[in-house]
């Protein structure tokens, strides 16, 4: 098989379970992207890198393995082959590698993605000697090409950037005739923070805390996937008893957002009960998180070497019952939703992305298991402690809201589950171990299943305990523009309801 040979040359990464990367040069960039493609292989992650030469690394997951493919650029070149006809998600990443640090993939469409005229176009965030801020001036709006729909009847509706509430900005441009939508087209990267700028200005022991503030509700995604590739870079080995409290905290955030979401998609379909009583349970989850492990949303829960503070055996007890006492009440919900006719006429055959559409445009976490993609870190990749645990995945086929509304009620039992399990079998031992130091320039990759899917985080030393480079990746670059397809055929008021099965985030992808 030709994706084999890229295996056989690829060396072990530290840090995620069954990380690999292989260095390349020229055409052999685009021909790896070509038999990974055809080995069934998916486009993770892509960024690139620019010091004293360029560098663009491609991340790809299969069924058993990690692949980092990096290539390194001479000095004077600035681009490098695109992957989009591959690995449609390419597109926006490579636009907005193009943005921070000028190298460009050899593609039509180079529309600025992050930029929004927040910083002249000659100015590189991320390239070894820019500043840390852009020059001072007065700056023109880029002139953005939307792709026009045209026809009889057909008109646009904009929406956003700024919206009707407070969620983050985002530009949403329909085309429709009637409320029939014909294309969708979306416009992101108006909260960029400057966060992969912000890493290098941080030692390698604080980083763990920008992470989990990438994106809020994914704050032991992140801060985990970091150490996880801090502590490969070191070498450390993670006590037996911290990995059950991380895994305890990740189901633990996992259940608060399935709880949230499940209770916003019913209010979206016009039933405020199901959002009252599921809003109900998300705050006694809260509350029982805040005791058991000291705070309600654990943003700097995770730490290098283990985690910040170790739980008192009653406590866990007390949210092993909390967690029991809420997937019996989340039963009796769930059998009304599914038994609701208004609830149902909503869901069923709303959004859908068929297992073929989500395979092509390489969807993944809980919008692809309701698409028919059986693939969970936990249970593929598992790393310290769910080998032990055995995570049963989830998956449906039928690609619609009420799939991806099935797939959260399915993994909140299963996480619940999960979190009476570990609450029971805790090892005892420390809950934190010291973290050395590691070389300058050496390179580690974290990746965890986070509640919307796989989040990675690659990191890279510098000097004397330095972030040269740390690049986190949310799994929404992936499923955003599959919104864009699911919302096709459908009615303009059923967007919200489809937007809300995805619930994809800015913030994770506007770094």
């Amino acid at each position: 098989m030709p994706m084999r040979k890229w295996l056989d040359r690829s060396q072990p990464l530290p840090g995620a379970t069954g990380a690999r990367a292989v260095e390349v040069a020229g055409h052999d960039w685009r021909q790896a992207a070509l038999d990974l493609a055809a080995g069934g292989a998916r486009l993770h992650a892509l960024w690139t890198e620019r010091h004293e030469a360029g560098a663009v690394c491609a991340l790809y997951a299969g069924d058993d393995f990690l692949l980092l493919v990096a290539l390194a650029l001479p000095a004077d070149e600035t681009t490098y082959a695109g992957l989009t006809d591959l690995f449609p998600a390419a597109n926006r990443m490579q636009r907005a590698a193009a943005d921070l640090t000028g190298l460009r993939a050899q593609e039509p469409d180079s529309r600025p993605w992050l930029r929004h005229a927040a910083w002249p176009a000659d100015f590189l965030p991320l390239a070894a000697g820019s500043a840390n801020a852009p020059p001072v001036g007065e700056l023109q709006a880029d002139d953005y090409a939307f792709v026009r729909v045209t026809g009889d009847g057909v008109h646009e509706i904009p929406v956003g950037p700024v919206h009707a509430g407070i969620i983050e900005p985002g530009h949403f441009r329909f085309s429709v005739v009637g409320e029939k939508v014909l294309r969708l087209e979306e416009r992101l990267g108006y909260v960029h923070k400057g966060i992969e700028q912000l890493f290098s200005r941080l030692s390698l022991l604080e980083g763990h805390r920008l992470a989990a503030r990438v994106s809020g509700d994914s704050a032991v995604a992140y801060s985990w996937a970091y150490c996880q590739a801090l502590e490969g870079l070191a070498g450390s080995r993670l006590p037996a008893r911290a990995a059950y409290l991380r895994a305890l905290a990740l189901e633990t955030e996992r259940i608060a957002n399935h709880l949230g979401d499940l209770g916003a998609l019913g209010n979206d379909a016009g039933f405020a009960f199901g959002l009252a009583q599921l809003s109900r349970l998300k705050e006694l989850w809260l509350r029982a998180t805040e005791v058991a492990l000291g705070s309600r949303y654990l943003l700097d829960y995770v730490v290098p070497g283990g985690v910040a503070r170790d739980a008192q055996p009653e406590l866990l007890a007390a949210l092993a019952s909390s967690a029991r006492a809420i997937g019996a009440e989340v039963r009796v919900v769930r059998d009304i939703f599914d038994e609701h006719a208004g609830v149902r006429d909503r869901f069923v055959g709303t959004g859908i992305v068929t297992p073929e559409l989500a395979a092509q445009l390489g969807l993944v976490g809980l919008a692809a298991r309701a698409s028919g993609a059986g693939r969970d870190l936990r249970a593929d990749l598992p790393c310290e402690p769910y080998e032990a645990l055995g995570v049963r995945k989830v998956v449906h086929n039928e690609g619609d809201v009420a799939a991806r509304v099935a797939v959260r009620f399915d993994e909140l039992a299963e996480s619940i589950r999960l979190v009476a399990s570990i609450a029971a079998e805790l090892p005892s031992g420390s809950v934190r171990t010291e973290v050395a130091t590691p070389p300058a320039g050496a390179m580690a990759l974290g990746a965890v299943e986070g509640w919307r899917g796989p989040v990675i985080v690659a990191l890279t030393a510098g000097d004397d305990g330095s972030i040269r480079r740390c690049h986190p990746h949310d799994p929404s670059w992936q499923n955003w523009p599959a919104l864009e397809y699911a919302i096709i055929g459908n009615i303009v008021p059923d967007f919200p309801l489809i937007n809300k099965s995805f619930n994809l985030s800015y913030s994770g992808h506007d770094l």
